[in-house]
This record gives C-alpha cells, structure tokens and sequence, in this order.
C-alpha cells in the first residue's frame, strides 16, 4: 500500500494587509461619515472575528455621491481616451503591485481560499482594467458608430461572491467609455472595495469619477432609483433583479443584469474521464459553490455513471477543507450564517425528497460557516436541489441516454447563465452547443474567464454582456 501523507499547514501572513478598525464612505475622492452616523460590522466567515466597521450609507449619503460623480462627469467625459487610458493603466499596475495584499483582504473578508483570491481573482481584476485600458482611445472602431458617447452616471452594485472581481467588471469598462461611477459592494464584504478606493487615490483618478457607498439592501435601493443615474448595472440574485427591473421600468435607465444560474455540466460517454471529474469538481467547488455560473448539475451519460461516480468520489476524498489562509485549502468558509442556512436547508429538503446524499468524510472548523463538499444521487428532474439555486457546494447528479435527451434536460430550468460539454467529438460539442440556452457554454473545461470574452445569461439570468467589446455597449449612448 502507497504512504499516505499529509499536508502541513502552510499559512498566508496576515501581516501583508493592515484592516483600519473603522471605515467611511467614499465619496468625491475623500473618505466620510455617514450622515445618519451609523456603521455596520465586517466579519471573517472563516472565524467570525470582527475584522473593522464600515459606514451605512442612508439616501442621503448615496444622493451626495450620484452628484458627486455628475459633477466629474464633465470633465472626465471630455478627456481624450488615450488619457483615461492611462489612469485604468495604472490602476492596473498598482493592482498588481498590491496583488497580495489584495488576496489576503478578499480571503479575510469573504471566507474563499488564498489559492483562488491569489491565483484566480486578482490576475483577473488587473487583466480587465489593461483590457478595457486598451479600449479606451479605439471607442470609435467597436462598432458602435463614428462617435459612441458615454451615458453619465453608472449606478453599479455587486455581489459577495467576487467582490474585487466584479467590481473590475463593472468600473473598468464605465470609465474607459467616459462615465463615473457610484458603486455599492455587498453588505458582508466591503473591505476591497475600500481598498480599492484608496488605489484610485493613489492612482491619482480625478475626484469623484468612483464613489463607493457602503451598506445593506436599501443604499442598493437609493441608488438604483435615484433620478439621475444614467446606468444600472447589477450582479446578484434573480429576485432582486427583477425588483431592480421593476424600479427602472418606464425611466430612460439602461439597465444590464447578471443574475442567478442552475448550469449543466454535461458528461459523455467518451469523455475524458480523469479530467471531466477535475471540471466537475471546478464547477461546483470552487469559491464553495458560491458562483452564478457553477456546474450544479451534473448530466451523465447512463452508460458511463457508475465509473465517473466513482471517480468522483475518490477525488471529493482529497479535497482539503479548513483555513482560508492556508495554501493547501481547497474548500473554504461559507460567506455568511444567513447563506449557510439556505444552504442547509435546500441539501436537507433533497434528503426529504429523496435523493441519496453523499460527502467525504470531512471534519469542519468549531467557528464559522461551514458546508462540507456534497452530492445527491438519484436526482430527478422534480426535485428542488434540481431546480433551485443553491448557491452552495452541493451537486445534483442526473442521468442521460442520448444527446437530445441531455439538451432537453440541460434547458429545462428559468436560468440561462452557464453550461460545460465534456466530450472527445468536435462536432457533437457544436451541434450540442448551439442547441443550449445559456449564455457561457465551455468545452472539455469549466469557469474559465477572460476579460475579451463576454458574459452574461438568457432568462431568469438576466441580459446584457460583461466584458470583452460587448461590454462597451452597455455605458455607451447607442
């Protein structure tokens, strides 16, 4: 028998990030109270230690930032592209430069790995400012006429999930384009937005071209139906797009929405077995499941079942959950109890309904949110696990016999964001893919991104493109 050996802890220095014990709002280039004067705490999920206090912007505070970047508006809008190319330059560089910093403060603040913060958030925010700094100054041949103008005001607000990420999505392609930003990050992971205010200090960005007002759902609120916000973009759940849809109905508001998601991982049965399971386990365990466009379904070919279950056992037993902080972490904390009790509830209402639930043996930290890897067999289309976003690490596991039957099976949900195709056949993963309805299909791999490539779902998962030329489109009068 092979030795088995076991990793030693090799953790990240905390030392790298230096967390003020309190924060305010950033608004015209300067951090401020909020004008209630109330705060709000930012804890660690893996730990549950209180990591500062942030400012809880009321209406007010939000009205003071929307006039703050109309002011800027003016003359940001008039500076050459080539000169508003230089400043995403730069806030590029410095990204980069502070890259570590970065990853620990994501990983302290939202609970995922170092590994993921590290090696797959971070060269992803800084790719998209260089990519979008490119666009700057070449507006005119995106194909969006002789003179794009941009819109005014970009009410942005962003998810939990990937808060330094999504925040590149939104803010880099609103000021290559000529507008200023408002932008709200999620209640329960503030802190790199903050950070990322002071990189635009650093960098040297005009006052009040990005505006950061922290807080819960109703500074959200404030800022999508402020009456002089040109721009909405949201990234989120599909309830509160739909409500944010309904705000801006009826105003002349252009609106993107990237929204929830149930994605198909679909199996052949002449995939590579060995690394379809490494997809797999991608698309639904990285970032703990926590992903619009995860994987959560799993269509396997009925011939090929029992190996690829296998398999995929064998390899969920290697998967090391624990510190965040720790190189070797391949799972980390839940976001927020709130999330880990959705969570809980939706793999225990599979269980009620009589899918068979399997997790490696896996023993879970006494403090913070925790969800051991999970799948369900014996899923069947009716079940809710199959239908409802779980937003955790938890896989459903269906079968199929022909390609028609996998379509039909893969476009039988409301969303639309995300499918995987793992066969060896060139053909059968265009005739397949032309077939699904989801917005991002990948072929023999899963979640991977890239800043020219754009995103975005069909239905109930929203409308508009993030990212690559498309992304343009959406803060640009056309």
């Amino acid at each position: 028998m092979a030795p088995v050996f076991d990793y030693a802890p090799a953790p990240e220095s905390r030392s790298v990030v230096d967390i003020a014990p309190s924060y305010g709002l950033f608004i015209d280039g300067e951090f401020t109270e909020a004008a209630g004067g109330k705060v709000f705490k930012t804890v660690s999920p893996s730990t549950e230690e209180v990591l500062s206090e942030v400012a809880e912007a009321s209406e007010e505070d939000v009205d003071r930032a929307v006039r703050a970047a109309r002011k800027a508006f003016e003359k940001w809008s008039a500076l050459p592209g080539s000169e508003r190319a230089k400043y995403l330059f730069r806030i590029a560089r410095i990204i980069q430069e502070r890259s570590r910093e970065l990853a620990v403060l994501e990983t302290l603040d939202n609970g995922k790995p170092i590994r993921e913060t590290r090696d797959a958030d971070l060269p992803l925010v800084a790719a998209h400012f260089f990519y979008y700094a490119g666009w700057a100054d070449k507006l005119e041949h995106a194909g969006y006429g002789a003179n794009p103008r941009p819109l005014g005001v970009a009410g942005q607000v962003i998810p939990w999930n990937f808060p330094l990420l999504m925040l590149a999505w939104k803010i880099a392609p609103a000021l290559a384009t000529g507008n200023t930003v408002v932008l709200k990050p999620a209640e329960t992971t503030p802190l790199s937005a903050l950070f990322f205010a002071d990189i635009c200090r650093q960098a040297g960005l005009p006052k009040g071209v990005v505006n950061i007002v922290t807080g819960d759902g109703r500074a959200g609120a404030a800022l999508v139906a402020h009456p002089d916000v040109n721009k909405v973009a949201f990234t989120g759940s599909t309830a509160v797009g739909k409500e944010i849809a309904r705000t801006v109905a009826g105003t002349r508001k252009k609106l993107t929405l990237e929204l929830g998601g149930k994605g198909a991982n679909i199996v052949f049965d002449d995939a590579p077995i060995d690394q379809a399971v490494e997809g797999i386990v991608n698309g639904i365990f990285f970032n703990q499941g926590q992903v619009c466009c995860a994987g959560s379904r799993l269509l396997v070919q009925e011939s090929i079942h029992d190996e690829l279950l296998d398999s995929l056992k064998r390899r969920l037993s290697t998967l090391r959950l624990g510190d965040p902080l720790d190189k070797n972490t391949d799972i980390g904390a839940i976001n927020s109890a709130e999330q880990l009790a959705r969570i809980t509830s939706l793999a225990e209402q599979g269980e009620a309904e009589g899918a068979e639930r399997w997790s490696p043996a896996c023993e879970l930290p006494e403090n913070g949110f925790w969800f051991a890897p999970t799948l369900f067999t014996n899923v069947t289309q009716a079940h809710t696990i199959a239908r409802d976003e779980i937003f955790g690490p938890v896989l459903s596991v269906l079968t199929f016999r022909t390609p028609d039957e996998a379509v039909a099976k893969a476009n039988n949900t409301p969303y639309g964001l995300s499918a995987g195709i793992w066969t060896e056949k060139g053909s059968r993963i265009l005739a397949v893919a032309n077939k699904l309805r989801a917005g991002v299909i990948w072929s023999n791999t899963f979640n991977k991104f890239d800043p020219t490539s754009p995103f975005g779902g069909y239905k109930e998962s929203g409308f508009g493109r993030e990212g690559g030329r498309h992304g343009l489109e959406a803060y640009l009068d056309v």
